[in-house]
């Protein structure tokens, strides 16, 4: 039997994901037919390179869908929300990088270590987490599988790059100026289009993503619904309550977050046993040795496709909770390879395809 080969194409090749894409792809088991690079007029005619072949990015349209089998997607909300229907209406498979796709109902949001069966059920378009849920649910499904979990209280250290490209030379920037005694120019952070834009280097900023009427920034209603819907099928679960608190930070690459979380009473859960659930799991990197200064950093997470897990230790306070420390590449697991690993299990399982009538559920958008 012949070996199927796929037509792809990436949107918003050109950027600090999309590049990234290119790279994933190169390097995963897809089996490749062709391969276009799409992205706006602006971006159109650079060249990009893909197995040592030079590819020439194009303006993406409607029309250039057609005979496309994957879509990966990288090219912001309204982007997505332009393409991705059209995409499906052209019989190609869309896995998506934005927020856009990820709490509609007929949208599986995945993360294949926790949840790979929704994409059994998937109409068309899949919707890749945000960067910073993505890892905190990969090293929390281990412990929730062997210990159950009722609460989940996050603080996140997030990179310059989860702000995108621009946001990232920003920080370099400002960077230089500060060590030459300037003034640090911030155009972009914490929100690109916000009335008041502070800088990133030498400082921390509580804020990422807009403000919503409960005090909460939208980055932090992401992480809490998505979690619900990641781990328990639901954006509103009740079976488990998430909060937190996130944070830009002065690196360029590479998120970190303090978890706390609470087990069920009736399992007995301790460091170790956490501990060995997290070094079987699948995509986990376990690095905890106290007594060696072992822990993990996103300076060494950077480039690797894995979540690294450390700091494991109880709750003094509250029985049957503890604490773990969670890093990991946010353009890699956050981003990019998360959206190639989708790829991968739909060509394993023969789920490249969009079923009859689905096109007609993102009509509306």
């Amino acid at each position: 039997m012949t070996e199927r080969k796929y037509n792809i194409a990436i949107l918003g090749a050109t950027g600090a994901v999309g590049t990234r894409l290119i790279e994933q792809l190169e390097a995963s088991t897809i089996p490749v037919n062709q391969l276009k690079l799409l992205a706006s007029a602006k971006s159109a005619g650079k060249k990009l390179t893909f197995k040592d072949q030079e590819i020439i990015v194009e303006e993406a349209t409607p029309e250039s869908f057609d005979g496309i089998d994957l879509v990966l997607a990288s090219g912001g909300g309204s982007v997505s929300h332009k393409f991705a229907p059209e995409a499906v209406k052209r019989g190609a498979v869309v896995v998506d990088n934005s927020s856009y796709w990820r709490m509609n109902d007929n949208v599986p949001l995945v993360v294949p270590e926790v949840n790979e069966a929704d994409l059994q059920t998937h109409n068309g378009i899949i919707a890749n987490p945000n960067c910073s849920t993505t890892q905190m649910v990969v090293a929390l499904e281990p412990i929730r599988r062997a210990y159950g979990l009722s609460r989940v209280i996050v603080s996140t250290y997030q990179a310059a790059s989860g702000a995108g490209q621009s946001a990232w030379e920003e920080l370099v920037a400002q960077t230089t100026a500060h060590n030459a005694g300037e003034e640090m120019v911030a155009n972009i952070l914490p929100v690109k289009g916000a009335e008041k834009h502070y800088p990133l280097a030498y400082n921390l900023l509580p804020q990422i993503d807009v403000f919503e009427d409960d005090g909460y920034t939208h980055e932090e209603w992401k992480m809490i619904h998505e979690t619900k819907k990641i781990m328990f099928g639901n954006k509103n679960s009740k079976s488990v309550k998430v909060t937190g608190t996130a944070v830009r930070v002065p690196v360029p690459v590479g998120h970190g977050e303090t978890v706390y979380f609470e087990t069920d009473p009736n399992t007995g859960a301790t460091v170790k046993g956490i501990q060995k659930a997290l070094s079987q799991a699948e995509g986990v990197i376990l690095e905890d040795d106290p007594k060696t200064q072992l822990y993990p950093q996103p300076i060494n997470a950077e480039g690797k496709r894995e979540t690294f897990v450390g700091r494991v230790r109880p709750d003094l306070e509250n029985d049957d909770s503890f604490h773990m420390w969670v890093v990991s590449d946010n353009l890699l697991k956050g981003a990019a390879w998360n959206t190639v690993q989708i790829a991968e299990r739909l060509v394993a399982l023969d789920l490249v395809r969009v079923p009859e009538g689905a096109a007609n559920k993102f009509i509306a958008g």
